[in-house]
């Protein structure tokens, strides 16, 4: 008899442990729902950030292609006495491997040409970008 209530204990432990193993293999729906409300609070503190840096990265671009399109102008001036006809030019005479896109725009037809003051000096004395709208700063692109 003692033997026979024994067998029953180990028979019934062995049964609750396996009904515990067989639980333990998934994740319940309230710590699913905890894990994705958490996901979502740090999705929406880093996103603004994320578009914040493009732009600001856009802009930095911008203005460095600005800057290597005006010095390469500058260089043309400096050599040949003349401004270039075209922006082509200064690629065709190697003052640059390709004209610069602009980031804001995605184009690299885009750009807007000053002309200097005198015709027989040139086409291409400034450039300007003909992207739309405004920096960060509240500058138009256009006046860059």
């Amino acid at each position: 008899m003692v033997k026979s209530m024994i067998m029953k204990r180990m028979d019934n432990r062995v049964k609750a442990g396996a009904a515990a193993k067989r639980g333990s293999f998934g994740f319940t729906l309230i710590e699913l729902l905890v894990v994705m409300a958490i996901l979502a609070l740090l999705l929406t503190l880093a996103t603004p950030r994320y578009f914040n840096n493009v732009e600001k990265s856009k802009e930095a671009v911008l203005r460095q292609n600005l800057a290597s399109m005006r010095d390469a102008i500058d260089k043309y001036y400096g050599d040949n006495g003349k401004y270039p006809e075209t922006l082509e030019d200064l690629v065709t005479k190697k003052y640059l491997r390709r004209v610069a896109l602009d980031p804001i725009t995605d184009s690299a037809t885009t750009w807007l040409i000053v002309p200097p003051e005198q015709a027989e000096k040139g086409g291409v004395y400034d450039i300007r970008s003909g992207a739309p709208g405004k920096a960060r700063d509240g500058s138009a692109y256009k006046d860059w």
